[in-house]
């Protein structure tokens, strides 16, 4: 079966949930439901979506939770879309490894070890229940170390099946999209995203293009042969950004969010209704 994604019908009903309007309620957000209704579905599912965010700065121009809300944004449009049964929805974790970022005022940052560990304890929590197959939705790119690390002792300790995603599923489909190389943050592609579906937040008036360049291929984010390294953002960039948000738009933010979503949600279904031994015995 297809999986189509509205996206107008998505922040309809996100505007609904945060004004107040009543709707019938989600069985499928865990924080939602009663112990009786959580052992109901338990039952009828044992796959969950875990959104991890960051507040951190994103230029002058986007708001500090722009991570965070966009891991709860694609998470919960993802579970919405899914087929009957849908994936279990658990809450975010709104706080990520930012220290890099701490040189801009309001930027609230976690270590890699209480990150990991914060995860970790989830996982083995949400296998105590049940859950059997857990993907991470990553919304911060500097928590990846730790949400790995998580990943790896989950899977060891609870044998349970583990995932990460920071946009692997959909990364080489919005290189068509994006015009920005080195567009690593609070540039076209999250500008974009935010103006899809929460303009009100966005102030184009104060975006400016930064584009990084590197002393050598080998350290340039967009290049194929690259090593992973850190660095301070503000020793890369006077204003937080890494990339162009004037090139971003409506249009383009509406392509992307379409794509993430359409994409994690044909990951949720090639794995829903498996068993641990059908994953991991099956040959592609």
């Amino acid at each position: 079966m297809k999986h189509k994604t509205d996206l107008k019908q998505l922040k309809k009903k996100s505007h609904k949930k945060q004004s107040g309007d009543p709707q019938k309620k989600r069985d499928y957000v865990l924080g939602e439901l009663t112990w009786i209704e959580a052992g109901i579905k338990l039952k009828a599912v044992d796959i969950a979506l875990l959104p991890v965010g960051a507040i951190e700065q994103h230029g002058h121009h986007l708001p500090l939770d722009t991570d965070s809300f966009d891991a709860q944004y694609l998470a919960d449009s993802v579970a919405a879309c899914c087929n009957n049964p849908k994936p279990i929805l658990l809450p975010l974790i709104p706080y990520g490894v930012s220290y890099h970022h701490s040189d801009f005022k309001g930027t609230i940052s976690i270590n890699n070890e209480t990150l990991a560990r914060l995860v970790y304890e989830i996982g083995i929590s949400a296998a105590q229940n049940g859950i059997k197959k857990l993907i991470i939705i990553n919304g911060h790119g500097g928590n990846e170390p730790a949400l790995q690390l998580a990943a790896q002792r989950i899977n060891k300790d609870a044998s349970i099946f583990t995932c990460v995603d920071t946009g692997e599923t959909s990364d080489s489909d919005l290189a068509n999209i994006c015009e920005t190389l080195n567009d690593v943050h609070a540039g076209e592609i999250e500008t974009s995203t935010s103006l899809a579906v929460r303009q009100e937040l966005v102030q184009m008036d104060k975006a400016k293009k930064f584009v990084p360049r590197f002393s050598s291929r080998y350290l340039n984010f967009s290049s194929h042969r690259s090593v992973t390294w850190y660095a301070r953002t503000s020793k890369l960039s006077p204003q937080g950004v890494l990339g162009d948000p004037t090139k971003a738009s409506k249009e383009k933010g509406e392509k992307i969010w379409e794509i993430m979503i359409k994409n994690l949600v044909e990951l949720v279904e090639d794995i829903k209704m498996l068993s641990l031994d059908q994953i991991y015995e099956k040959r592609y």
